[in-house]
């Protein structure tokens, strides 16, 4: 699932096409995805213009001139793909769209007045949009019960102590909770406590308050190294222009199992334990 630096590196992407555009044409091309399509949605998108596009924890949100906002969520397999004006053809993984052609799996193709199309590609339909009014949009479900955005100033010390008191969860848990942080997922917790020295089964509130303290930059430093590398690629994630992100090759334990600790002097092995499903990758030694 893409986390908040893949969705960022998306959004970021789009903007130069997107923001400040009219959605001349909306082609609809499935009636839902993960859950229905919004009703009339192609009639309601056409002739928009995009006012602002924005990220929030791990969903787009493209403001509409007329009120609306366009909710988007990647899932595991959907992508944004992108045929600037004027390009004939494109390598996009495995597909090959031309400026003018559609995809067996574009389901949402959005031809926007500049001459730039963005598709909606998803081949496991895991994906979701949605239109609701953009003054009530963080009350919207998906969005009510999300935390502050880790380079926010709501995210901060403070908060993120309060959050963690008195919790029996172990760190891990309390970190992946986006009612504490929005966007933060598996991959960059297992680096964030890697680098914080914190083993992931430790109890939130066995914490030390240098240790929170520590956390609040560290998962603002592994979450920006990432973005600028432009996401990490797992899987079926691409970014809006169908290139491959970097940061996996910057991983110091995800997806390490049985590999040498990369801490100077460390004589460690990075293993692996499930929690709550999900793998936790750390170095026994360096995270006792």
């Amino acid at each position: 699932m893409p986390e908040l630096p893949e969705v960022e590196t998306v959004r970021r992407g789009l903007l130069p096409l997107m923001e400040g555009a009219i959605i001349a044409t909306a082609d609809i091309r499935r009636p839902d995805l993960r859950w229905p399509l919004p009703a009339r949605m192609a009639e309601r998108l056409t002739g928009q213009r995009v006012q602002a596009l924005r990220r929030r924890s791990k969903y787009i949100l493209a403001d509409l001139a007329g009120g609306e906002t366009l909710l988007i969520h990647l899932g595991m397999s959907g992508r944004m793909l992108i045929a600037p004006p004027g390009a004939a053809a494109q390598q996009l993984g495995e597909f090959v769209h031309a400026h003018g052609g559609i995809g067996k799996h574009d389901h949402i193709v959005l031809d926007m007045d500049n001459g730039a199309r963005i598709t909606f590609n998803d081949a496991r339909r895991f994906g979701m949009m949605d239109l609701l009014p953009t003054e009530t949009a963080e009350t919207h479900p998906l969005l009510a019960g999300l935390g502050p955005e880790p380079f926010g100033n709501g995210f901060s010390e403070s908060w993120l102590a309060a959050r963690l008191a008195g919790r029996s969860t172990p760190v891990k848990a309390a970190l992946l909770d986006q009612s504490n942080i929005a966007g933060l997922g598996n991959i960059y917790v297992c680096e964030v406590l890697f680098r914080a020295r914190i083993h992931p089964a430790t109890l939130a509130r066995d914490l030390t308050p240098a240790q929170v303290a520590g956390l609040v930059p560290l998962i603002r430093d592994v979450l920006a190294e990432a973005i600028e590398a432009g996401g990490s690629s797992l899987r079926d994630y691409r970014q809006a222009d169908g290139e491959l992100g970097y940061f996996q090759h910057n991983f110091r334990v995800y997806g390490r199992e049985g590999q040498p600790c990369v801490t100077p002097g460390c004589n460690g092995t990075v293993s692996r334990l499930v929690q709550s499903g999900r793998s936790s990758f750390f170095c026994p030694v360096c995270q006792r």
